[in-house]
């Protein structure tokens, strides 16, 4: 794993250092990341399957939710493999596509989770601030409509990046010090003129990242009049408890998000970079399905549902084999 230094060597593969001060911890943060990889793929799996199947969950709010989870998926799996390989070899190389194609993936899904959560910020304010019309204008044809143009523009948007980057060239170092091929590392080891890629990224984080984050705290400032103005304590419980859930979601995601990528690369310290990418990639991704379901009762009776219709067919299974073996 030696890092080109020849300027006239074009750069075929990167070499991702991951996190190189983690000596004696290396396998015991392995061994977290991937149960954390494995629990959140579970979750969020499980999530799609109670959404697709079960009759409790076909609201719009919860078709929202499958597909945030599906977003989740396509965002740590894009990451958390090659990651793990990282980890534990204490630095390992990427093929140069590899490299593009795991930033247009991860790019993609991130994109697609802005889009999703401001969705489901408009879901959340047509349920409590318009009631009596959220049946008639949260139709069907709307939903199909919000999660279609989300997942199409995002990967459109990411594209235009994606073949900036693409046009640029690497003959230098080819050493990322990051756990992944993220857009800063990228250009900071481009021998070419990144001056147009900066700025083009700039203009798209308005639509990508700052005009949803905008939307959700419109919506949410409209949610909280709405909220405020409902006489009993009980009912003003109740109204926020339906979406306190999509707000913890937002705050922890946007949060993140906002700091990598509006703060400039060098206006914190690689580490800390690292750890909050962290935070949106492995941790959010995880904590998502259980944040939705901890005080959600329809996700907890479809759950229990589900697991006693798999724990019968498995009994079921059982006592079938043992009589055709009598």
């Amino acid at each position: 794993m030696k890092a080109f230094e020849v300027n006239s060597t074009r750069v075929t593969e990167f070499l991702i250092l991951g996190f190189p001060t983690l000596n004696d911890y290396k396998l015991p943060f392995f061994s977290i990341v991937l149960l954390m990889y494995s629990m959140t793929i579970c979750e969020n799996v499980l999530i799609i399957l109670l959404v697709s199947t079960s009759q409790r969950l076909q609201s719009p709010m919860y078709f929202f939710l499958g597909h945030l989870a599906l977003s989740d998926i396509i965002l740590v799996t894009s990451i958390a493999p090659k990651m793990l390989d990282v980890i534990i070899r204490g630095g390992s190389t990427i093929p140069y596509v590899g490299c593009l194609a795991q930033f247009y993936l991860y790019g993609g899904a991130v994109c697609a989770e802005c889009f999703l959560l401001t969705a489901m910020s408009y879901d959340r304010y047509l349920a409590i601030c318009r009631p009596l019309h959220y049946i008639s204008v949260m139709s069907v044809k709307l939903r199909y409509s919000l999660i279609i143009s989300s997942w199409l523009l995002s990967f459109m948007l990411v594209l235009i990046t994606f073949l900036f980057v693409c046009g640029l060239d690497f003959c230098g170092s080819n050493v990322i010090n990051h756990f992944f091929c993220d857009f800063a590392p990228l250009l900071e080891l481009s021998c070419s003129d990144t001056t147009g890629v900066s700025i083009e990224m700039i203009v798209l984080s308005f639509p990508i990242i700052l005009l949803p984050f905008l939307l959700v705290i419109i919506s949410y400032v409209c949610i909280f009049i709405t909220i405020f103005g409902i006489s009993s304590t009980s009912g003003r419980q109740k109204t926020f408890s339906t979406c306190s859930s999509h707000l913890v979601v937002v705050s922890t995601y946007y949060g993140s998000m906002l700091i990598i990528y509006m703060v400039p690369y060098r206006g914190h310290s690689v580490p800390v970079n690292k750890f909050i990418s962290l935070v949106y990639i492995v941790l959010t991704p995880l904590l998502n399905p259980v944040i939705y379901s901890l005080r959600n009762k329809e996700i907890q009776s479809s759950v229990n549902v589900y697991l006693m219709v798999c724990s019968k067919k498995k009994i079921f299974g059982v006592v079938e084999t043992q009589g055709r073996k009598d």
